[in-house]
Formats: structure tokens, sequence, C-alpha cells
């Protein structure tokens, strides 16, 4: 909260008037008359939280021994699943999914996925049925266990500071894709302050189309609202996984970047900003 110098003032030349300040915006996904009192702080802090961080370091530990042989990450891939698994039982917010049923999951593509939470990734991990790898920040690696998990596991890891760092982990993930395995991307490049989808980054879909792979929206709804950014309070709540139609990269170059990234926005958009995915 910002404090006023009470000895200040503001001088107003003519008739202008000084302008009100604009009024916050509420999430985009709230359930109106839905209100999260101190008991679901209490449940929230005393709980939940502590449950989630116990689920994190014993099943980290766990995956220690298998993860210095699984140079694939398939089997790390497992303990994720069931990290996340756990977690979604914990926090008693069920998931509807719509969209997935129409993709050919058989084939690999790039998932463009909004990113609103930090429990956006246990709701993928539980309910996209098959193996994939994340596109990840640097800045993920500092935290013990998961940092470890991530990087042992077959996760791409991106530096945004220093782009020319990561060839090798591009290069690999390329590499991957064209193998057969599906790929996980944040196009907003981080978690959105206030639940409104933001900017993609540029290049954000460089994988795709270097790989010509079919890239599919998704927009993860109510994550938002369920764990928002600064915050360990968990409302726990109704979500949704609406999964678009495919986009197509076939035959396009890097010069098509651009309006490959505002068709997938605009996609993304449709999904999460609609009552309901067409």
């Amino acid at each position: 909260m910002q404090e006023v110098n009470s000895s200040s003032s503001v001088e107003v030349e003519g008739d202008a008037a000084a302008t009100p300040a604009a009024a916050p915006r509420g999430s985009p996904h709230a359930i109106p008359g839905v209100t999260y009192g101190w008991l679901s702080r209490l449940r929230s802090y005393l709980i939940l939280d502590p449950l989630i961080w116990f689920y994190t370091f014993v099943l980290g530990l766990a995956a220690l021994p298998g993860g210095l042989f699984d140079r694939t990450g398939r089997r790390l891939h497992w303990f994720s699943r069931a990290w996340s698994w756990l977690i979604m039982k914990t926090i008693l917010s069920p998931v509807k999914v719509t969209g997935l049923d129409k993709i050919d999951t058989s084939k690999p593509h790039v998932y463009a996925v909004n990113h609103a939470s930090a429990l956006d990734i246990p709701v993928l991990y539980v309910y996209l049925p098959f193996q994939f790898r994340i596109v990840f920040k640097k800045e993920l690696l500092v935290y013990p266990v998961v940092g470890w998990q991530l990087k042992r596991s077959g996760q791409v890891c991106i530096d945004q500071q220093k782009p020319t760092n990561s060839i090798a982990a591009i290069r690999s993930a390329v590499k991957s894709l064209k193998a057969g395995m599906p790929l996980v991307i944040y196009p907003e490049g981080g978690r959105t302050p206030d639940g409104e989808i933001k900017p993609f980054l540029p290049g954000a879909f460089f994988l795709a189309l270097k790989a010509q792979v079919d890239i599919v929206p998704i927009a993860l709804v109510g994550t938002y609202e369920l764990l928002p950014m600064n915050t360990y309070h968990i409302k726990c709540r109704p979500l949704e996984m609406r999964v678009g139609e495919p986009i197509s990269t076939a035959g396009l170059t890097m010069r098509d970047m651009e309006a490959v990234s505002a068709k997938v926005r605009k996609a993304m958009e449709d999904l999460y900003y609609s009552e309901r995915p067409a």
C-alpha cells in the first residue's frame, strides 16, 4: 500500500479535475457470491500448504536414486505425475477437461498454455495423459529438489537473459519433438499478475516452427483464482482445462513467427474468456 505525504499538494490548473483512480479489475473467472474468509486461510496455511511441501520433499527424495540412471526422464515423469495427483486430490478442486478428445495425442505437438498459477503444472501432469517435457526458466534451477528434478527429467531450460546459453537445450528439444516427444510451453514467459493473458514472448514458437509440428492452445481456467502470485492461500474451487484446435506450422518459416504467435494467442484468448468453449 502506498503512503501519501500529507504535506504534499497537487495544483489543478483551470477547470481540470483530478482523474479518479481506476477501480481494480476483478478476477476474470471469479465465482459470483463466493468468498474465501479466515476458515479458508486456516485450511490452506495449516493443512493444504504443509501437505504440498511434504509431497514435494518426500517424492523428490524418492526420485533421486532412479533419476541418477534415468537419462530419458520417463521414470521421473511418473514421479512428477504422482506428485501432481496427490496435490490435485488434496486441494479439492475438480477439473473439467474439454477438447482433448479431438487431439491426436499419438503425434508430437507443442502445447501452448496460459500461465496463471504455481498449480498449473500439477493440472497438466494429471490431465495430459501422455509423456511430455516443459520449457522452463533458468531461475527455477535454484530451488532445492525441484531444480534438480527439472534438470534430470529432460525438461528444456531457457535462459531468457542470455538466449545464446540455451542453444544446446533448444537443439535437444527440437530433436525430441521430431522423435515424438510433446512439449509444453508458457508463451507469456511467466505467471500473470492479474489473471489476464499477457503478450507472448518473441520467438515463443521457434521450436514448433523448427520441428514443423502443430501448436495446440490450452486455456487453464480458474487457476489464477485458485492460487495467484505472492500468496499461499489456496482457494479451493472448480477448474477447467480447455483444449483448442491444432494450429499447423507445416511449410512455415521463422518469417511467419509473428503471425503464428498472433493466431495462437487469439485462439487461447477465445478459449480462456468464453463462457463455454465451442
